[in-house]
């Protein structure tokens, strides 16, 4: 008993009508009528009155009938649902925090103006995880920097990610060339959660030098970090990214690139994964953004 035999019997038991069934199926009306016999074959029972016009259905037909319907539209309404699903999302993107509120939002806002029906989740976690999750499949694709990554997964350089030194405005830093690490450890540090890739990045620096260091305050936004530096508290090192055209009114910036590491950052995938219809588009948006300079 095959699906295609019970979607036979189903449409010609509701439009009375073998004919009408195959019309409505796009079959052939042999094809309908060999379905049904078969039906009737593997059942040991005739389910339709082929004697009167138009067809009736048997005592045994009408309780095949009410069984079999509700499945038919349950399948056929699964494939609807699977259609919407594979045209509207959601689509599962993790990313790192420093990325999330500047150089994704960007891309999430071009996406949502050009796709308005397909839906985003956005997830904010360190490298370590975001490697995890789409190495699991519990994200569609990741968006961080560096290179380091397992074997089975693919990445896509998509910009530049560049750390620049961060202080208030005034510092004594801002007035010379800072060509050394020992030049930054004196000071009180506002960085980043521990495991975030720039802390990793720095810290790891500081103790290949045996550097003396002190992280006064930690914050999990780039923006808290940016004000705590504007007070006074402290300096940062932080990615260029994620510096904004006003920031320049209340802080200093330093490039950063002659003492830790310019990546590239893009989008991770899993290799040989089958990527929907929505995640593919907003990899393209994404590709889009940065291409123009977004």
């Amino acid at each position: 008993m095959e699906i295609r035999e019970l979607k036979s019997f189903a449409a010609a038991a509701r439009l009375r009508s073998v004919s009408r069934a195959a019309e409505q199926l796009q079959l052939g009306q042999p094809t309908v009528t060999t379905h049904i016999k078969k039906l009737e074959n593997e059942l040991g029972v005739s389910l339709f009155d082929r004697v009167k016009r138009p067809i009736q259905l048997t005592l045994a037909g009408e309780t095949l009938a009410q069984l079999v319907t509700p499945l038919i539209e349950g399948i056929d309404s699964l494939a609807v649902r699977t259609l919407d699903l594979e045209e509207e999302g959601p689509v599962t993107v993790a990313s790192t925090p420093d990325i999330i509120p500047h150089t994704m939002l960007r891309a999430v806002t071009a996406f949502r103006t050009q796709h308005p029906r397909l839906h985003l989740r956005i997830r904010s976690r360190t490298r370590f995880d975001v490697l995890r999750m789409v190495s699991d499949g519990e994200a569609d694709l990741g968006v961080m920097p560096g290179p380091d990554r397992a074997p089975e997964l693919e990445f896509e350089p998509l910009f530049v990610y560049e750390r620049v030194l961060i202080t208030p405005l005034g510092h004594p830093l801002l007035d010379q060339e800072v060509t050394s690490l020992d030049e930054i450890a004196q000071y009180p540090l506002i960085l980043m959660a521990r495991r975030t890739h720039t802390r990793d990045v720095l810290e790891s620096e500081f103790r290949r030098r045996g550097l003396p260091y002190e992280v006064v305050v930690e914050l999990d936004s780039m923006d808290m970090i940016k004000r705590y530096v504007a007070s006074g508290v402290g300096i940062s090192v932080g990615p260029r990214l994620a510096i904004d055209p006003e920031d320049v009114d209340d802080l200093g910036m330093v490039s950063m690139a002659n003492l830790l590491p310019v990546e590239q950052a893009g989008i991770l995938t899993l290799q040989g994964k089958a990527l929907s219809t929505p995640a593919r588009r907003f990899i393209d948006v994404m590709r889009e953004s940065f291409a123009s300079g977004g």
